[in-house]
Formats: structure tokens, C-alpha cells, sequence
């Protein structure tokens, strides 16, 4: 009997799944344990392997493409096996009874009952659509926080040949500029997205295919659009005005005469924006969720009052709008990928977590004399950050209250420490991990720092290097900032910020020596750590810098 294979919850923080790779294909045998595809979760890319023994009958997901936990991936089961009543949810309902129950759904709102025999004719495109030698590539889910991707540029253009492996376009994401492999091999049909488009999340980008083949059936669904053709008769009786809007509040025919992503809807929903109003700017038109965000329903009546009398005030506009020239200029930025990332998840961050701060004063004579030391011997050289990040990650494992996540119901404390180090790009701040720190030497850490800041500033982080932290340190002592409070980085419950290392007074007895102290300010979640942990880190941390011999040992 055949089986469906599910995305299976892999890490307690996954809500979804991306196919990075597929190890079958249709018609494969399948056996117990072999591994049938490679899903990226929200932690790190790990295999699925088949719990059934058999054929695989069905693939549901392709390449790139993000799946929510419990979502359909493929089934298994005996050769030549009907296993479509598995995927419609109903035994019953296979073969002839599947296209029945669509035909008066199509025809609901004109006629129900008598238009019933009319059917076949809207169903006629989609035999051929099925048939068409051709693949949709869609914007794939390249990082745990990713909702859309902008295309920076094209390495193929309409026509060119495409073999699998084949590097399509550059995309922009909110953590690196990554290539977009094609997994297809054929002519490239179809360019979906101009350079410098913003795509969402599986959304189309392109078409590869049999040269010549008909792919406007793919991206209209299999011709279902054509049954949008009665619609348009009903609102001709009434005024067009009216009519129009009323049809697409209430959601009868909707797909076919507003085409919106489902994250647009969302947000339409949420702001009162009436999607009939909203030009999309998507694949044939399709609303995406920055043509709600940019819309102004206010602009569109401002042309129509001027038009009436455009030459009885012409001074006057002319009037408002040299002094607004000789104020001076500005320049728009458009925000990237990366900025709406840091603005959207630190604003969750500071206004969601409440946070506390706790600020103490270390002294890093010590340090800095075994600094020098340390550097005499060591391969790499190793900054007083590295000694930060070597403290910080001993003084976690003796505090696994601080090295923890706020998860909503629980909260989850790790026994492995990986420190998170904000890094400042061009772009904005990224914070890539050093995995399992407490375990590493400083010479080992400061390797690993610079190699990351170096993918960081030449966008060739990958997802494996920046997901997974525990903690996270930001450092601006290099910029000469003294104590400054940074936002948590979620879901970690604490963000260590380091100050400068600044020359002091201070007193032994009554003589006056000078001494080199760094403030460092700890924020913490008060839903996960409380005053009294985070401040038993800090001394901890303070002790480890203080005599710094201890870390080496």
C-alpha cells in the first residue's frame, strides 16, 4: 500500500523545510534507511531517509523549493500503484470524480446548477499545459529568515541553452549575495524578474524547457484563467464602477481576477487596502507584497481634482514647489534585502524581549601582557576580541542559564556553545558563528573570525555559517566607542557589547598608577535570564579576563 512521506519536524525552532537536493527520482526502488533527499532546515542541511520500502511513485516538491512541516513530499509505494487518492485526501475521489468536483466550483457564482454541461471547455487548456516539456523555476528559500530575494544580476538570457549545475542569475538575499543553480536542462524560456526586482519566496522567476514549447500555459495555471471570460458579463449589466470591486470583496473568481501572492493578501488584509486597486508588478501582473506596502490609494483622486481647472492656478503650484527646491536636496535609498531583515527582526527583538542591561568595568592589564605573548608563538595574529570571545565562551558553559533561547512555551539551554560575532558590512550588520568555542584554541578562534569576516564583507557567508548561535558578541571597542547596549540577537537570550580598552587611574594605597579598563554591558531577556544569572556571568567573564592565564590551560 502506498505511503506518503511528510516533512518531518527536524529541530524544535523548523517550520519548514527546503529541498536542497533529491537522491531518487520517480520510479526508483526505495529501501528502509536509504536517503531520498536533503532538506535545509533552520540549523543546518540534513538527509531524509525513507522509513518504507518500495517504488518511489510520486515527487512533490522540486529542487529549491520550501515546504512546511507535515507538507507532502513524495510517496511510496508498489510500482503502478494509484496513489492519487493519498494526495486528494479522500479514497473515493480518483480519476473522474477529481475534475467533477472542480468544474461547478469554476462556475459557482454565475449559475451552479445549469452551467454544469459547459465545463469541458475551460478544461481543455490544461491537458496541454500538463504536457508541456517545460519546468518553472521559482525563488528558492536560501536562508532561515529569507521572504524575498532580489535579482542583482543574470548570467543567462532568453534562448540561451541551460544544463543542470548552470549558474541562472545572482541573488540577493538578506544575509549574502548567492548563485541560483539551474537543476533543468533545456532553453531558457522564460526571464520572470529584471534585474534589481525584488521576487518573493517561491514566486516565478523563470521558465527552462523544449525549445518552442508553450510555457504560457505553466504560468497561467493550465489555462484556468480562461473561465475568468463569463465573469466579466455580470458586471456590464450594472455600472462598471460598482460592480468591479464588489466581485472582488467577495473572493467568488478572486484567483482569476486579482492575482496576489498569499503574503500580499496577508498584509492587505491587515491594512484595509483593496487588492482591485493595487497594480502588480509580479510575473503577469501579480501583486507581491511591496505593491501593498507602497500603496497609496491618496494619490490617485490628487490628479483628477487638478485636471478640472490646470490652467486657472498654474502659478500656484509652481509657487509651493520652488521653495521646497531651495531647501535643499535628499536622496531615497532603496532599502536591500539585508536592511529589511535587521530593521524587521531587531524591532521584534527590542520591542517582543524585554530587555535589561548590566555594565561592568575589567581590568585588562593581564590580558594585554599576554597578548603580546600569546602573538610571539602564535601562526595568526589574536586581538583582544579573540580573548572577549574565548572568555565569554568558558563563562557560558559555567552558565547555561545565560547560553539559552526564549522559545514561547519552554526554554531551551544548550550544552554546546557557538558565539555569534556581529560583523559591519557595507549593507548592514551580519553575525556569523564560531561553532563550539569553549572547545577551541585563541589562535583556532582568531582564524576562524577573520575567515568569516571576510565571506561577511565579500557576501559569501552561506546558511551554515551564520545560523545556529547560542550568544552573541558585538564589539565597537575598535572604533573607539566606550560602552554602548546592543539589541539581542534572537533567538539567543543575551548580547555581550564590548567598549574600548581605555588607559586609567587607579590607586594602591595612596599612589597613583595608571591601569587599562574595558566596560562591556550585557543584555538579557528577562523572560529567559534574570539579574542575578546574568550578573554571576559577568563576574565570571570579568574573572577569566582578569587572569587570562586560566583560558590557556
Amino acid at each position: 500500500m502506498a505511503e506518503l512521506i511528510r516533512m518531518p519536524k527536524m529541530s524544535d525552532t523548523m517550520t519548514e523545510g527546503v529541498i536542497a537536493e533529491w537522491h531518487k527520482k520517480v520510479g526508483d526502488t526505495v529501501k528502509s534507511g536509504d536517503v531520498l533527499a536533503e532538506v535545509e532546515t533552520d540549523k543546518a542541511t540534513m538527509d531524509l531517509e525513507a522509513y518504507d520500502e518500495g517504488t518511489l511513485l510520486y515527487i512533490g516538491v522540486e529542487k529549491g523549493q520550501s515546504v512546511p512541516i507535515d507538507g507532502i513530499l513524495a510517496v511510496v509505494g508498489k510500482s503502478g500503484e494509484d496513489f492519487k487518492a493519498l494526495l486528494d485526501g479522500n479514497g473515493s475521489s480518483n480519476g473522474s470524480a477529481e475534475p467533477k468536483a472542480e468544474a461547478p466550483a469554476e462556475k459557482t457564482a454565475p449559475a451552479p446548477a445549469t452551467n454544469g454541461t459547459e465545463q469541458p471547455a475551460p478544461k481543455a487548456p490544461a491537458a496541454p499545459a500538463a504536457n508541456i516539456n517545460a519546468s518553472i523555476i521559482r525563488m528558492p528559500k536560501m536562508s532561515d529568515t529569507m521572504t524575498e530575494g532580489t535579482i542583482v544580476a543574470w548570467h543567462k538570457k532568453e534562448g540561451d541553452t541551460v544544463k543542470s549545475g548552470d549558474v541562472l542569475a545572482e541573488v540577493e538575499t538578506d544575509k549574502a549575495t548567492m548563485d541560483l543553480e539551474a537543476y533543468e536542462e533545456g532553453t531558457l524560456l522564460y526571464i520572470g524578474a529584471k534585474e534589481g526586482t525584488a521576487v518573493a519566496v517561491d514566486d516565478v522567476i523563470a521558465v527552462v524547457g523544449e525549445k518552442g514549447a508553450d510555457f504560457q500555459a505553466l504560468l497561467q495555471g493550465g489555462g484556468q484563467p480562461a473561465a475568468a471570460a463569463p465573469e466579466p458579463e455580470a458586471p456590464k449589466a450594472e455600472a462598471q464602477p460598482a460592480a468591479a470591486p464588489a466581485e472582488t470583496s467577495t473572493g467568488n473568481g478572486h484567483d482569476s481576477r486579482v492575482l496576489a501572492s498569499p503574503l500580499a493578501k496577508t498584509i492587505a488584509k491587515e491594512k484595509g487596502v483593496d487588492l482591485a486597486k493595487v497594480q502588480g508588478s509580479g510575473p503577469d501582473g501579480r501583486i507581491v507584497k511591496r505593491d501593498v506596502e507602497t500603496f497609496q490609494p491618496a494619490a490617485q483622486p490628487a490628479p483628477a481634482q487638478a485636471a478640472p481647472a490646470p490652467a486657472a492656478k498654474p502659478a500656484a503650484p509652481a509657487a509651493q514647489t520652488a521653495p521646497a527646491a531651495q531647501e535643499g536636496g535628499y536622496e531615497d535609498i532603496p532599502l536591500s534585502q539585508m536592511r529589511k531583515t535587521i530593521a524587521r527582526r531587531l524591532s521584534e527583538s527590542l520591542f517582543t524581549a524585554p530587555h535589561f542591561y548590566l555594565t561592568m568595568e575589567i581590568n585588562m592589564d593581564k590580558a594585554m601582557d599576554l597578548r603580546g605573548k600569546v602573538n610571539e608563538v602564535s601562526p595568526v595574529k589574536v586581538s583582544f576580541n579573540d580573548f572577549v570571545l574565548k572568555a565569554a565562551a568558558l563563562a557560558l558553559k559555567k552558565h547555561p542559564a545565560v547560553n539559552s533561547s526564549w522559545l514561547g512555551d519552554k526554554i531551551r539551554r544548550y550544552s554546546y556553545v557557538n558565539i555569534g560575532v556581529a560583523v559591519a558590512v557595507d549593507e548592514g550588520l551580519l553575525v556569523p558563528v564560531i561553532r563550539n568555542a569553549d572547545q577551541k584554541t585563541l589562535s583556532t578562534i582568531a582564524a576562524e573570525v577573520k575567515d568569516l569576516a571576510g565571506k561577511a564583507k565579500d557576501k559569501k557567508l552561506q546558511p551554515k555559517d551564520w545560523e545556529g548561535s547560542t550568544f552573541s558578541i558585538s564589539n565597537l571597542g575598535m572604533f573607539g566607542i566606550d560602552e554602548f547596549t546592543a539589541i539581542i540577537n534572537p533567538p539567543d537570550s543575551c548580547i555581550l557589547a564590548i567598549g574600548s580598552i581605555k588607559q586609567t587611574v587607579k590607586f594602591e594605597g595612596e599612589v597613583a598608577k595608571p591601569t587599562n579598563i574595558m566596560k562591556v554591558t550585557l543584555s538579557c531577556d528577562h523572560r529567559s535570564v534574570d539579574g542575578a544569572t546574568g550578573a554571576s556571568f559577568l563576574q565570571t567573564f570579568k574573572g577569566l579576563l582578569e587572569n587570562p592565564f586560566g583560558m590557556l590551560v
